[in-house]
């Protein structure tokens, strides 16, 4: 019996796959959980519309990430810090605050997309990894002045 998965059945398959198994198995024990649906014409179509829709915003996502990451290599974030003697910072930068100027300037970055590996500790102008989206890195420039 071909089945449509609903969900994810370890050992038999990913939410979305469409397969045969046994008769017994499927109307015994799939179906009464709702794990699968019977795979008919109309459900295969409505399968498919989904993926579609999936994919489409899977690649709208993508493009905006890509937009925003053109935008973020062109600025320079100006974050202001107390510093002492040979340019040391009191404290350090770190993604959180990097985040907020970034959101003060009208960008909206999630702190744990910005890949800094260890924080900031000097004046001076920093290159910060930013992932946006899977397939998508920038790289932005922040420069840390004295107050």
């Amino acid at each position: 019996m071909k089945v449509i998965f609903l969900q994810d059945v370890k050992g038999q398959g990913k939410k979305g796959d469409v397969k045969e198994m046994s008769e017994g198995y499927v109307r015994n024990f799939l179906l009464p959980k709702g794990l699968v649906k019977p795979a008919s014409d109309g459900n295969i179509k409505t399968l498919e519309n989904q993926n579609a829709a999936e994919q489409k915003r899977k690649d709208k996502e993508r493009e905006d990430a890509k937009a925003l990451a053109a935008k973020l290599e062109a600025m320079t974030v100006v974050v202001k810090t107390k510093a002492g003697e040979g340019g040391r910072l009191f404290g350090s930068i770190t993604s959180k605050q990097i985040a907020e100027s970034l959101e003060k300037m009208g960008y909206r970055v999630d702190k744990r997309k910005i890949e800094l590996e260890e924080p900031i500790r000097a004046l001076g102008m920093t290159h910060v990894p930013v992932k946006l989206h899977p397939e998508v890195k920038a790289r932005l420039n922040v420069q840390t002045v004295e107050e």
